[in-house]
């Protein structure tokens, strides 16, 4: 990057609940061949296929990690709340669960579908 030269762009990305003002920023300026480590998975992605923590720029999450670390948060958020969108948000996570636990989401007809649902669930 030339001196005096910043970020094309940046995209912020909604992490968390309004009452959180949770986000991330992502720089747009990727050079030719720049790949990036998700710190979760530790799994190698093209620089446009990660998020990085506002605070932290060193950090690199890739889509479906970032995914998994929004759900953590929002169980965690929702610990001591009740109403009806936390216990469906809690329905979620134990179908979740036992689907995981069961090893569904391998399985060479269902799981696609199952994975597929899965990442347009909350």
């Amino acid at each position: 990057m030339d001196p005096g030269e910043g970020p094309a762009r940046a995209v912020v990305a909604h992490v968390g609940g309004a009452e959180d003002g949770g986000s991330m920023t992502t720089h747009a300026r990727p050079e030719a061949d720049e790949r990036r480590l998700c710190w979760c998975c530790d799994n190698d992605f093209p620089v446009e296929d990660v998020v990085h923590l506002g605070a932290h720029p060193e950090v690199a999450l890739c889509f479906d990690c970032a995914r998994w670390v929004r759900r953590r948060a929002i169980l965690r958020a929702d610990a001591g709340r009740r109403g009806m969108r936390v216990g469906l948000r809690r329905v979620v996570a134990q179908m979740r669960a036992a689907v995981i636990g069961h090893g569904w989401h391998d399985r060479p007809v269902i799981g696609p579908v199952l994975r597929w649902i899965d990442r347009r669930m909350p």
